[in-house]
């Protein structure tokens, strides 16, 4: 497995196109905007304008595109990827998705005689940039095998969850516990402001305690500093827990702590903060 299709080439996908072509893969890019991607280009990165001419002849087409509508306008155009690629590709959808858009894809893929992985990531762009993303793969188990040295180009910390699906589903999980630790974060530090607390003092106490956690470190200094630019972008996580939710209601669920923190997030990209950063969930709490 040498040449590889790679659609949805923003944030994230940039570091990971990257580390991929350190790993020594051939990188065949599609991008809608292409002056976006002349740095990876100019890195050796092959572009194509169009999805049908940039996926023939790979061993493997990787997608990391916005939203589930995306997914399904790259896969099902009839220029797109399931009417251009070549039969017995892998297709590995690292969006983070609808898991039923996954079980459907994985359905129809394998009818055609394709290999279909979901392999959604986390990690934010650090993850990206540094090759240390957790990635989520649902789908044949033999299939998950075979595209291990691709998957380990991009992270360190790969794991098979089972059937079609299910990296989707560890997804949701992981936002879940997103949306409950970074709230957590907010609030604590709206709380330790109003007390006239030291803020940096206060992050450096209870880091390396109990309440410590990957969002305070990431976010917490970030916040202090007023730092909202974009690891992983507001308006992505509203779409995540927006998934997360209609998974959790199909499964007859009640996730409240999931459903106020969309309903805080969906506040704030209705105020036009949707190219921020997750961390932005402290404006909601500045302008109180």
């Amino acid at each position: 497995m040498q040449k590889i299709g790679f659609i949805g080439v923003g944030i994230m996908g940039k570091s990971m196109v990257r580390n991929l072509m350190k790993a020594g893969y051939e990188l065949h890019i599609f991008a809608r905007t292409k002056a976006k991607v002349e740095d990876v280009i100019s890195e050796g990165a092959i572009f194509y304008d169009m999805i049908q001419d940039c996926v023939k002849g790979c061993d493997a087409v990787i997608t990391m595109v916005g939203f589930p509508k995306d997914v399904e306008e790259v896969y099902y155009d009839e220029l797109g990827i399931l009417n251009s690629a070549e039969k017995d590709t892998y297709l590995i959808d690292m969006t983070t998705t609808s898991p039923m858009i996954a079980e459907e894809l994985y359905m129809k893929g394998t009818e055609r005689g394709f290999h279909v992985l979901d392999a959604p990531v986390t990690g934010g762009d650090i993850g990206a940039k540094e090759g240390t993303l957790s990635i989520l793969v649902g789908g044949d188990k033999k299939d998950y095998e075979m595209c291990m040295p691709l998957f380990e180009a991009m992270g360190t910390n790969i794991n098979y969850m089972g059937k079609a699906g299910n990296g989707q589903h560890a997804k949701m999980a992981n936002q879940i516990l997103i949306a409950g630790a970074l709230s957590g974060v907010c609030e604590a530090i709206t709380y330790a402001k109003a007390k006239d607390l030291d803020l940096q003092i206060l992050l450096d106490a209870v880091s390396t305690g109990a309440a410590g956690s990957k969002q305070l470190d990431t976010f917490g200094p970030k916040i202090l500093e007023g730092d909202y630019n974009p690891g992983f972008f507001l308006k992505h996580f509203v779409k995540d827990m927006q998934l997360a939710l209609i998974e959790a209601n199909r499964s007859d669920l009640n996730l409240e702590m999931l459903s106020l923190v969309l309903s805080n997030y969906q506040i704030l990209e209705a105020q036009g903060y949707g190219e921020l950063g997750t961390q932005a969930l402290m404006k909601l709490y500045e302008e109180e």
